[in-house]
């Protein structure tokens, strides 16, 4: 559904995106994850076919994206600083979609009210943020999109809001088919998401796996060991991190789950636990060992 392949982008000298490739398969939830100046929004840019690149190609929905009027009528984008005319109430903003995208839907504008129960005829500029961004998801998702962009979505919302948006996002994603690419630095909300995940850094997707998978190659283990077995961990490859509090070790690993798993039990440990991870222990342990600077985080 959207295909960039290697895609390069520079503002005067610096290289924002370096032959960047990615793919987001249709009826998922891809959520885009990064440090800051790594690239993300460029890249969104790009995919909403407001930025042309220098190299490489950029394709939703089977086509070059790039000042193509019809593959934009079915891509919808909120950003945090979702656009809107200054002056213009709800339902007169519900009415310039209505004429922008041919896909919109009076029904499933009409349903969503009764989700946002926000007054039609108030202007917009006059909600406050977490309003406006329910504006923004009322009527995009109105427009019945085959591609949703998400850049910092929820910023604004309350929990009971975020969980109403994110489940008529999700449904959308089970009924229709609906293509997401959500950025954000709150990563426990993309876990609860997420299908794929893709990992930006320096302007390259790093890693792009199902989130099952990412979150399968590494292991996260409170061990301990009889007299003299810690030192099995010195012979091991691949080891992220290792802390150890009074005699319990904590092990962070890369690898086959299977041989990490027998390697220590093979020392014969007097406890050996796995403990799952986060997605946002995934992105700090992946980004630490390309060198990313996480010495003063305190885990």
């Amino acid at each position: 559904m959207i295909k960039v392949s290697d895609v390069t982008k520079h503002f005067d000298k610096f290289e924002v995106l370096s032959s960047l490739s990615m793919h987001v398969r249709k009826g998922t939830v891809y959520g885009l994850i990064g440090p800051n100046g790594a690239g993300k929004t460029t890249l969104i840019n790009h995919i909403n076919g407001v930025l042309k690149p220098e190299s490489g190609k950029i394709n939703v929905c089977g086509e070059n994206v790039y000042e193509n009027e019809d593959v934009k009528k079915k891509v919808l984008n909120i950003a945090d600083d979702w656009f809107y005319f200054g002056g213009y109430t709800i339902k007169q903003m519900a009415s310039f979609y209505k004429d922008m995208y041919p896909d919109f839907s009076k029904e499933r504008y009409e349903n969503l009210k009764q989700v946002f129960c926000l007054d039609e005829k108030r202007q917009i500029r006059k909600l406050s943020k977490g309003q406006k961004k329910q504006v923004a998801f009322w009527l995009c998702l109105s427009c019945m999109p085959d591609v949703l962009i998400l850049d910092e979505p929820l910023d604004g919302l309350d929990p009971v809001m975020r969980k109403q948006v994110l489940n008529l996002v999700i449904a959308d994603v089970a009924d229709r088919e609906l293509t997401v690419l959500v950025s954000s630095h709150n990563l426990r909300e993309l876990e609860d998401i997420c299908d794929w995940v893709g990992i930006i850094h320096q302007g390259k997707i790093i890693i792009e796996k199902p989130l099952d998978d990412i979150k399968g190659d590494i292991c996260k283990y409170q061990v301990s060991f009889k007299e003299g077995g810690e030192k099995i961990i010195e012979s091991m490859s691949g080891v992220l991190h290792s802390s150890k509090t009074g005699s319990v070790y904590n092990l962070i690993i890369k690898g086959n789950p299977d041989y990490i798993y027998d390697t220590l039990k093979s020392a014969e440990p007097v406890l050996l636990e796995r403990i799952g991870l986060t997605l946002e222990e995934v992105f700090i342990y992946e980004l630490g060992g390309l060198g990313y600077d996480f010495k003063n985080i305190i885990f």
